[in-house]
C-alpha cells in the first residue's frame, strides 16, 4: 500500500556532472551521488546553495543507482546561481524527501499532465509506467513554444504525447485540460493551482495531484506550506506532495 512516508531523509554530498539550459528559463542538472533514498517518481531533494540560509526544493526528474536529473526554473537568486554552477560543483542535498507518485492504481492506459515546471516529475513517472508495461499518454502545457522542454524524451519512452501552448504557437492551442479528450484509466497531475483546479472540474476518473507550494525546511517543521484537505490540514512536504484526487479541496 501506498502510506506515503516509508523514506528517510538523508544529507548527502553530490557533485555536479552536467548543468545545462533546455530553454531560457529551464535548466537540466545531472548530478552524481547517492541516490539509495529516492525510492519513487515525485519525490523532491532539497538543495543547500552557499550562501543562502533556506534549501531549494527541487522535483527528480529521472534518478538511477548513481545519478539524479533535476530541471528548474531560474525564478530566483538560488536558482540563478545554480544556472552558473559549473560541472564539478559540490552540493549538499537532502534526498528521500516526499511521498511520490503511487503508481497501484494506473490501469492500463494513464494520463499524465504537466504544465511548466511542474512536467519534470512526470518523467520519471513515465519511465516507471511504462516499465510496468502501461501505455500512458502524456499532455505537457507551456505558455509557448520557447518553453517547450523534454517533449522528445517523452515520445522516446514509448509514451503519445500532446503539447499544448496558451498561445497556439506551437501544438494544440489552449491549456492541458483541452487535450483530455481520449480514454484513459487514470490521471497523474504537476503543475500550478489554476491547473489542477481546471483538471479537477473535468477529469473523469480518480487521479493524483502533486502540489508545488513553496516549501522552507522540507521536512514539516515550519508549516509553510500546508494545504486543506478533507481530513484537516495538511504539510506539502511531509505528508505530500502527491495527495489522492478525493482528499485534496481545491
Amino acid at each position: 500500500g501506498w502510506t506515503g512516508r516509508e523514506n528517510e531523509m538523508k544529507s548527502e554530498m553530490f557533485t555536479i556532472v552536467e548543468n545545462r539550459p533546455l530553454t531560457s528559463a529551464v535548466f537540466e542538472m545531472i548530478l552524481e551521488g547517492d541516490t539509495s533514498e529516492i525510492r519513487r517518481p515525485g519525490q523532491f531533494v532539497e538543495l543547500q546553495l552557499p550562501g543562502l540560509f533556506l534549501r531549494r526544493p527541487i522535483s527528480v526528474c529521472t534518478w538511477d543507482a548513481e545519478r539524479l536529473t533535476l530541471l528548474y526554473k531560474v525564478v530566483g537568486q538560488g536558482t540563478g546561481e545554480m544556472a552558473g554552477m559549473p560541472a564539478g560543483t559540490r552540493l549538499n542535498l537532502l534526498t528521500g524527501l516526499g511521498n511520490g507518485y503511487d503508481l497501484a492504481p494506473a490501469g492500463e492506459s494513464p494520463l499524465l499532465l504537466g504544465g511548466g515546471v511542474g512536467v519534470p516529475p512526470l518523467y520519471g513517472l513515465c519511465q516507471a509506467l511504462v516499465a510496468r508495461g502501461k501505455q500512458p499518454a502524456v499532455v505537457l502545457g507551456f505558455n509557448t513554444q520557447g518553453e517547450v522542454f523534454y517533449e522528445d524524451r517523452f515520445r522516446a519512452l514509448g509514451a503519445s504525447v500532446t503539447v499544448t501552448t496558451a498561445d497556439g504557437s506551437y501544438g494544440r492551442t489552449g491549456f492541458v485540460t483541452d487535450a483530455m479528450d481520449g480514454p484513459y484509466s487514470y490521471f497523474y497531475a504537476c503543475g500550478p493551482l489554476p491547473m489542477l483546479r481546471a483538471i479537477e472540474r473535468v477529469a473523469q476518473t480518480p487521479g493524483q495531484y502533486s502540489m508545488e507550494e513553496r516549501m522552507g525546511c522540507g521536512f514539516g517543521a515550519c508549516m509553510g506550506c500546508t494545504i486543506q484537505t478533507r481530513s484537516g490540514p495538511r504539510r506539502v512536504c511531509k505528508d505530500g506532495p502527491v495527495f489522492d484526487r478525493g482528499e485534496v479541496i481545491l
